[in-house]
């Protein structure tokens, strides 16, 4: 093959990832910018709101705490008909508490109340905070689960993006280098927008990289595939915690099948990553024969074991006191709580029969398999909490390259653009075209639904190409 022929394919190869790298990037861009925003917003959280509401997130004296009863209905008292749900004690001397309760009209507020005087501070609907609308949006777009696909589906071809993108701004010459590092300072124009673009994405992917991967595992598809993979292989949560088969303490009864199918989050709402899908434990059966009450109204805080008993049975246990306790919700309800610290090698689970107090289950994550142990790592590292303020602003970095493709991209497209076109790249050779194709499925395969996209882009291109054109007289 000449040097003349052989500098052809690269450019018709070249001119194919373009092409591709153009069409997904103009998709994208809106997504990656609100995900970019988000994320930043939701690095900030515990700043951004003690910022917003330092009444409610601090107290003025420390006394000794009162039991957590008085804490929930402190909570419930300004709600009349309302049930608790969750505790989340104080996390550092000084915090509130956090009671989580859903009024007699189904509205799930957050109430802050003073752990050393019981008295309630203020309460919020979670999701109409700032803090709160940049977490579901991140995650879901305010969409639900179709929400939750889509942003799936936009990261991964943002992580082709990275890929497509470093080959077109890798350099093909000697005596380039600079500036694949370095924005041309004297480009004017559509060349300043696409030296800004390149530079901003060569040190930023392997940021945004990570960010993308420590993110999927809360996907819908790619993360119920990657944790049915992991624990097929036994990387993930031990089979006979999922099972509790090797736990006597443990009451789940083959005789409740809402019991068996409903999982901790399912039940729960939030937990940690590992623990999405271990099966919910219920208190003995025979409790629901004692006369037990739905839901943890007020009058119910002491009926079996009680909150306050719950908390010293986990006192007893020895769990970190900075918990978040979940309630029961019916007769075969359990106690659950678990620590989330910032390192997740703190994180501990533990279940309580809400009668007798019996320990259904205690889950630490030393109990966890390699492959957990790894995306509960990556998960505090995405969200800036492993170590500090150097996290949070190494992160930040990653959400402002985000940022800066996401304006940066559409804009140089616009810039080149006649008035009244769309003037994508050329379509390359059919050849060509298939190649980059394969590649791009290549990438697919280790991202489902990208790869089911591709399928069909490949196949509208395939009917658009065989579609016959008007008959000519």
């Amino acid at each position: 093959m000449s040097n003349h022929e052989s500098q052809g394919r690269v450019g018709h190869f070249y001119q194919s990832v373009w092409r591709w790298h153009f069409y997904a990037g103009l998709i994208v861009a809106p997504f990656l910018l609100i995900l970019s925003v988000t994320g930043a917003i939701y690095l900030f959280n515990d700043e951004i709101d003690d910022w917003l509401y330092p009444e409610q997130r601090f107290v003025a004296t420390q006394l000794p705490a009162l039991p957590a009863s008085q804490l929930i209905e402190a909570a419930l008292s300004p709600f009349p008909g309302a049930t608790a749900t969750r505790l989340d004690q104080p996390t550092a001397p000084g915090r509130s508490a956090k009671v989580f309760i859903t009024t007699a009209e189904g509205e799930v507020r957050k109430v802050y109340v003073d752990p050393g005087t019981a008295q309630a501070l203020g309460s919020q609907v979670p999701t109409e905070t700032l803090v709160g609308f940049a977490d579901v949006a991140h995650g879901s777009l305010l969409l639900g689960e179709f929400g939750d696909s889509l942003v799936e589906l936009m990261a991964c071809w943002s992580f082709i993006l990275l890929i497509t993108g470093l080959y077109l701004w890798w350099p093909r010459q000697s005596g380039q280098w600079l500036r694949l590092f370095i924005p041309s300072l004297s480009a004017r124009g559509r060349a300043a927008w696409r030296s800004w673009h390149g530079v901003t994405g060569v040190w930023s992917a392997l940021l945004l990289g990570f960010l993308i991967l420590t993110g999927l595992p809360w996907a819908n598809v790619w993360g119920d595939l990657f944790r049915a993979t992991t624990d097929m292989a036994g990387l993930g949560y031990p089979a006979y915690h999922r099972s509790h088969g090797a736990r006597p303490q443990s009451v789940v009864s083959e005789s409740s099948p809402q019991a068996a199918e409903a999982t901790l989050k399912q039940q729960l709402g939030t937990v940690p990553w590992t623990l999405e899908k271990q099966p919910m434990p219920v208190s003995d059966n025979h409790a629901m024969h004692q006369g037990a009450g739905q839901g943890a109204s007020a009058q119910r805080l002491r009926s079996g074991i009680g909150i306050d008993g719950a908390v010293a049975r986990l006192a007893e246990l020895g769990l970190n006191p900075a918990y978040r306790m979940f309630l029961p919700k019916d007769a075969q309800g359990v106690y659950t709580a678990y620590t989330y610290p910032n390192q997740p090698q703190g994180q501990r689970t533990v279940h309580l029969d809400q009668y007798s107090g019996a320990v259904l289950g205690d889950v630490r994550y030393a109990d966890y398999g390699v492959a957990a142990k790894a995306v509960e790592l990556g998960v505090q590292l995405h969200m800036g909490n492993y170590f500090g303020l150097a996290n949070q602003l190494l992160m930040l970095l990653g959400c402002l390259g985000g940022l800066v493709m996401a304006i940066s991209g559409p804009v140089m497209w616009w810039k080149r653009r006649p008035p009244g076109r769309l003037a994508a790249p050329r379509k390359p050779a059919t050849s060509q075209l298939k190649t980059v194709a394969w590649l791009v499925v290549v990438l697919g395969l280790l991202f489902p639904l990208a790869g089911a996209s591709i399928v069909l882009i490949l196949l509208l291109d395939w009917l658009l190409v065989r579609k016959p054109g008007p008959a000519v007289s």
